[in-house]
């Protein structure tokens, strides 16, 4: 892997410039393991008979928002939780390992890819969660980036269909061509999601800074039990 695998890229929107980034987000990494043969499996499967470099983004960001269920209840201190071969294996996982598996899959189809962070408000969270992070601001939420036909597009497959359902919320669609990170609001017009601060995107999962601040803002929840936890999907009906 490159020295410069984990370091952050601000350019948003931009084309893939030079070999080192062409060889950076194509290669597998620690946490972007796309050298797995579960993770080439997985891609394969969901591009189907997809072609284009845009329709093969838009099966991999549909088949990992849907068939990975979403689930922040999940034991941070596991370097696992955050690996893309461990959360498609678990079937679940949350933010940064959905979007970790979704950058491998797409690295596994030949489509340059990388994970993006930011901070974020939610604001329909489910109690439980509120109170592990003590307050609506999620530190690290991430998306993902895919280079389609030159231009970096932004999208989040966090919220899987069956969660969005239950919590009133359409899932979040994505078109390959426009950015798509979030709700704005939710089916009755109640504000749901805000973005706060681009931390912008990185080769691999930046494991050891995230970790700092998830023990530094949410103690918390970085030393809650996952078993104790309770269902996600079933407290955001509540």
């Amino acid at each position: 892997m490159a020295a410069s695998t984990c370091s952050r890229d601000r350019s948003h929107g931009g084309k893939i410039s030079t070999m080192t980034e062409d060889r950076d987000y194509l290669s597998a990494a620690r946490f972007v393991d796309s050298d797995d043969p579960a993770i080439q499996a997985f891609a394969q499967q969901a591009l189907g008979n997809a072609k284009t470099v845009k329709d093969k983004a838009l099966a991999l960001y549909r088949a990992v928002r849907d068939q990975i269920q979403y689930d922040p209840y999940i034991d941070f201190m596991d370097p696992a939780q955050f690996r893309a071969s461990a959360v498609l294996r678990a079937g679940k996982g949350f933010c940064v390992g959905k979007s970790s598996l979704l950058t491998a899959a797409a690295r596994a189809a030949g489509i340059p890819a990388r994970p993006g962070y930011a901070d974020v408000r939610n604001h329909l969270t489910s109690k439980r969660l509120k109170e592990l992070v003590e307050g609506d601001i999620f530190y690290w939420h991430s998306y993902t980036e895919l280079n389609i036909d030159g231009k970096w597009v932004k999208c989040t497959p966090a919220f899987d269909a069956v969660l969005c359902e239950r919590a009133k919320i359409a899932p979040l669609d994505f078109d390959g061509v426009n950015d798509s990170l979030f709700h704005p609001f939710d089916q009755a017009g109640r504000r749901h999601m805000e973005y706060l601060t681009d931390r912008g995107a990185f080769a691999d999962v930046p494991f050891d800074t995230i970790m700092a601040d998830f023990r530094k803002f949410y103690p918390k929840l970085a030393n809650a039990s996952p078993a104790a936890a309770g269902s996600f999907r079933d407290e955001v009906t509540t």
